[in-house]
């Protein structure tokens, strides 16, 4: 149990957190493109700099922004979990011994699991605030009016029972592969450059974290298209459909984009996912490594060496 309180997992989890919310907010207009290409499919704009000059053009300069608090909090809760959890489960299952690619991708993945299912509510949340007041070419969203976290928390609860707070969950958990993935190939090549040298510089960290990610991406683009709709939740469904983003409605999501876009409508979006995610990940991943390192150091801990 002392290892999994321990200081050492903290200083993990708020690197993580921090890292992740530095990296968010320099990419954050990426990140609102490609949830209006992803949600909003009556838009004619394909590129993510035309998306970004339209809302620009239309909503205002500080547009691209808009949702940020609530992303940033929410991004904090959930890498905190995420890292807090990946590294206590690395110190109680790895024990001294070398870590493994395969026993990366399953901690990767039970971290995963557990930040899915405690966070879910927060990015339901997150992406209907991002998406207030948005100009949608869809006719069929139905508009939201929420204050502030709290408000959207209470009327999702009011009007749309409790269960609406875990919208999306069951594509959530199919995602949960993508940072296990992403783990999974970032430790894989971590391990492998630090064979050859004694440690790692901030462009080879940077270089890592942009290709583990750009992988994990792009495998699991179809299903993350599918979440921020289930999300969102405002588009006019059948209402049997309704359930808890369950499997059915995965694959009638699939199947409505295949039929009307073919199947690169899958990837709608995904010029801007990749920038974003790639760009923030490496950055995060930096200051993650960089943090992580300089603390240890100003606390005279030498770093434990898990790898």
């Amino acid at each position: 149990m002392a290892s999994v309180l321990s200081y050492e997992n903290l200083v993990h989890a708020v690197a993580g957190a921090v890292g992740s919310m530095t990296a968010m907010t320099v990419f954050f207009p990426l990140d609102t493109a490609r949830l209006r290409l992803q949600v909003d499919e009556k838009r004619k704009s394909k590129t993510t700099h035309m998306v970004l000059l339209e809302i620009i053009k239309e909503e205002g300069l500080l547009a691209p922004y808009r949702g940020w608090f609530p992303v940033i909090s929410s991004l904090c809760c959930s890498n905190f979990v995420y890292f807090y959890t990946f590294n206590s489960l690395k110190t109680v299952w790895v024990k001294g011994q070398h870590s493994t690619t395969g026993k990366d991708l399953v901690v990767g993945f039970v971290a995963g699991v557990v930040n899915v299912l405690l966070t879910t509510p927060l990015w339901v949340v997150n992406t209907r605030l991002k998406l207030q007041g948005a100009k949608f070419r869809n006719e069929d969203i139905v508009p939201t009016n929420y204050s502030g976290i709290i408000d959207a928390f209470h009327q999702i609860i009011r009007d749309e029972g409790i269960s609406a707070l875990w919208n999306g969950t069951f594509p959530s958990l199919l995602l949960v592969f993508n940072p296990a993935i992403q783990f999974m190939f970032y430790e894989g090549l971590k391990r492998q450059l630090l064979k050859k040298r004694m440690k790692l510089s901030s462009l080879d960290v940077f270089i890592i974290g942009a290709i583990a990610k750009a992988i994990a991406t792009t495998v699991t683009y179809p299903m993350q298209t599918v979440q921020s709709i289930l999300r969102f939740g405002r588009h006019r469904l059948n209402p049997e459909n309704r359930t808890l983003g369950s499997l059915r409605n995965v694959l009638y999501l699939l199947h409505q984009r295949v039929r009307r876009f073919g199947i690169m409508g899958l990837y709608k979006g995904l010029e801007a996912k990749l920038l974003q995610t790639v760009l923030t990940a490496a950055l995060m991943f930096l200051v993650y490594e960089k943090l992580t390192a300089a603390t240890f150091m100003a606390m005279g801990l030498k770093r434990a060496h898990k790898h």
